[in-house]
């Protein structure tokens, strides 16, 4: 009888979720989604649902799977990574990608009468996906203005690289903004939200050590101040003694 039950809510929970995808057409059953259809997802989100209507979240068994596919970044990996591709090919679908994250940086954005956010984790997870999408992306236009280039180690390529990572840094800084809302997260998504320092921070400073991060740092510093949340604190001066540290080995190499 146990088993039968077991089934018969097996049955029930994978209709709910098919009635869910189809009634606002996402197709979940695909293992990537391509371009095409993150121009309907992203375009279903953002203006396909009414203004009482829930969206999908992570704590919805139904609708999980949903952001999931929408935060996968092996969306783009698999294409961005591909060595067989052509690099200017690569670097079209990059910045397509990049268009559509900046569109689903809409999605997961509103508050609540107390101003808390209503889908924090999930508008954290958005962001990780630009904040991957982004290291690739750079990267992917770097390559190709040396490739391009008649003389790779020229002023002009170094100039126009240097100013892409710096470009890149700035919008990192942007995510270190939402600190400024660190009272509209639960304690979840403040864990998010340090996660997200500690995972793409770091390779940020990784992929580009010899950058400038003097900007970085002392946003870092000021963050430091005004959160309230040991764990973000504690990315925060992670973050700074990484700074440092690759500082430190700069200078030890130019003496």
């Amino acid at each position: 009888m146990t088993k039968i039950r077991f089934i018969i809510f097996a049955l029930i929970s994978i209709t709910l979720i098919n009635c869910e995808t189809e009634k606002h057409n996402f197709p979940v059953e695909k293992r990537y989604w391509d371009l095409n259809d993150y121009d309907k997802v992203v375009l279903e989100l953002n203006y396909g649902y009414e203004a009482d209507e829930k969206l999908p979240t992570f704590e919805d068994p139904e609708t999980r799977i949903i952001v999931e596919k929408l935060t996968d970044q092996e969306n783009f990996n698999v294409v961005l990574e591909d060595g067989e591709l052509g690099l200017k090919y690569r670097n079209e679908v990059a910045e397509k990608f990049f268009s559509e994250w900046k569109n689903m940086n809409n999605i997961y954005d509103a508050l609540d009468r107390k101003d808390q956010y209503l889908y924090d984790k999930e508008m954290l997870a958005v962001w990780h996906f630009g904040l991957g999408l982004q290291l690739k992306y750079f990267k992917l236009g770097n390559d190709q203005i040396k490739e391009s280039a008649d003389d790779p180690n020229s002023s002009r390529v170094k100039n126009n690289i240097n100013s892409n990572v710096s470009t890149l840094i700035k919008n990192y800084l942007i995510y270190l903004d939402e600190i400024n809302n660190e009272k509209a997260f639960t304690l979840e998504g403040k864990t998010k939200l340090a996660e997200g320092i500690d995972k793409y921070f770091r390779a940020l400073i990784e992929l580009y050590p010899d950058a400038n991060y003097s900007g970085m740092k002392n946003k870092a510093e000021l963050m430091m101040k005004k959160s309230e949340s040991d764990k973000i604190k504690l990315s925060l001066n992670e973050l700074i003694q990484l700074i440092d540290s690759k500082k430190e080995t700069e200078n030890l190499l130019k003496n």
